[in-house]
């Protein structure tokens, strides 16, 4: 008797600056079944300092709750589980500290996500678990930011991440708990400042169903329901009603409303503002609530069959069209480059399949600053993929790109590389070498294909093999290479040419 083989299971933690999120699922066919849910308040927010330096006491706590989790993960392979980190690590100037102590923790790689990323994934994570066909207003407000996503089926037409959550919102305007009116209306009025700019860019767009997501929207449904509204939909009345409620309150301590739990006590009254300002400036009619949100979206694009097609190849082909890219020239570089790395890599495992597609990528958009200037259009590349919006790519991802692009010519100012934490340099270092040689190899931009060279890497040493006599009549290209080995030499690389 043949047994049936055990489901894949895979899991995502969602590092948030409330809290700590993990999901486990099982895979059973077409569909995900959650296995187990788990949740920590860390408040990771509340540690950061006015140079935006994240505190010892709030580092360690986000340690311990990641030191739970492990242990639910144990046995799991790296590919079946994924992890973001969201606002705060994303302002921490000493993220990196986090990172590296977390290393020794939990053996999967954090990612920290761009803002607009992270609405697309909580929009995704909705999608999938809302039976509702047609345009949706996503709503989730977190610890530090608040993303608005409108969308249809699973794929988002407009998103924003703004600077307002619950937990920087009850720092500045509710300090120590304290509850009043002045104190309410100014939080209020600051999130409403903060919607102005998109507020008519999203009411044109228009909608058909809002639905909220996360901890603070769920906790005001919860709370709504036990103030007697029990279809649990949020509406304008209904949450003037609420405030009204919460500031009949001195204190945050005092608070004393049906289905409020008591970690959620400190930040609720910032919620509700936030909330209220959206409601008000998109004149929000009701929203319904979805347990669906960004660790659920992490889920299902991590598994294939979810009609799951690479969005960072859909991105990197948009990019290259708003840049005006060269294709033909950036396909051959592209085709240079990972002939060359499958090479000098012919047996990747799962970091180099990785850096493999990243590189790819990488070829694909180095030219993308051509289309501000020539004369340092490396150095345009590089910004363009590190601060543009790029759906699909986290903030690590992006900054491998740029520092790609940014060293595909010239010399080699190694000293200017970017601090990485799931990449290391060495990682980097051989993509490159690659991309340079590939982007040298085709800098004729001819359309003829390129003969079979071989290259041989041994650290940093690489010995190119050229065909027999091919160099002689390519001069101009044999001296674009003599300049190459010069790059390198500064760098303290070596690259010999057989001929």
């Amino acid at each position: 008797m043949i047994e049936n083989p055990r489901p894949r299971e895979i899991a995502a933690i969602d590092i948030g600056s409330n809290s700590f999120h993990m999901v486990v699922a099982r895979v059973i066919g077409q569909s995900l079944q959650i296995i187990s849910r788990h949740k920590q308040r860390v408040q990771l927010a509340s540690g950061l300092d006015e140079q935006h330096n994240l505190d010892q006491s709030a580092i360690q706590r986000g340690l311990n709750c990641l030191a739970m989790f492990a242990e639910r993960l144990q046995g799991f392979e790296p590919e079946n589980v994924r992890i973001a980190a969201t606002y705060t690590l994303r302002q921490a100037q000493n993220a990196h500290v986090f990172l590296k102590r977390a290393e020794g923790i939990i053996p999967y790689p954090i990612e920290i996500i761009p803002g607009t990323e992270e609405a697309r994934l909580i929009y995704l994570g909705v999608a999938h678990t809302q039976p509702e066909n047609g345009r949706k207003l996503v709503i989730d407000i977190g610890g530090g930011s608040t993303e608005l996503v409108i969308g249809e089926n699973f794929d988002t037409h407009l998103l924003y991440s703004k600077h307002m959550g619950c937990v920087s919102y009850n720092q500045h305007f509710f300090a120590k708990g304290k509850i009043n009116a002045k104190n309410m209306a100014a939080a209020t009025l600051a999130a409403q400042q903060k919607m102005e700019s998109i507020a008519n860019q999203y009411r044109k767009k228009s909608w058909q169903y809002a639905v909220g997501s996360s901890g603070t929207i769920k906790a005001i449904r919860e709370v709504l329901i036990g103030m007697g509204f029990s279809d649990g939909i949020i509406t304008a009345k209904r949450l003037n009603q609420l405030t009204d409620k919460i500031l009949s309150y001195k204190n945050a301590d005092e608070m004393d409303l049906t289905g409020l739990s008591e970690d959620r006590k400190p930040v609720f009254a910032a919620g509700v503002a936030i909330l209220n300002a959206v409601f008000c400036s998109l004149k929000i009619e009701d929203m319904t609530f979805s347990d669906g949100a960004l660790r659920e979206g992490l889920l299902y694009e991590m598994e294939d069959r979810f009609r799951h097609s690479d969005i960072r190849t859909r991105t990197a082909s948009a990019m290259a069209t708003q840049y005006n890219v060269d294709m033909a020239q950036a396909e051959r570089v592209k085709d240079t480059a990972e002939y060359l790395y499958s090479q000098i890599e012919p047996q990747p495992g799962l970091t180099k399949s990785e850096l493999s597609t990243l590189l790819g990528w990488g070829a694909l958009l180095h030219e993308a600053g051509l289309s501000i200037s020539y004369p340092g259009f490396h150095r345009h590349s590089a910004y363009l993929l590190r601060f543009s919006t790029m759906p699909g790519f986290n903030l690590e991802q992006q900054t491998v790109l740029a520092t790609l692009v940014r060293f595909q010519r010239k010399a080699l100012k190694l000293d200017e590389m970017p601090e990485l934490s799931i990449y290391k340099r060495k990682h980097l270092y051989p993509l490159i070498r690659t991309l340079r040689l590939a982007v040298a190899l085709n800098g004729q931009r001819s359309e003829e294909s390129l003969p079979a060279i071989a290259v041989e890497a041994n650290k940093e040493n690489w010995r190119l093999a050229l065909p027999e006599g091919w160099e002689e009549s390519n001069k101009l290209l044999a001296a674009d290479l003599r300049q190459e080995q010069e790059y390198w030499a500064k760098a303290g690389w070596q690259l010999t040419i057989d001929t």
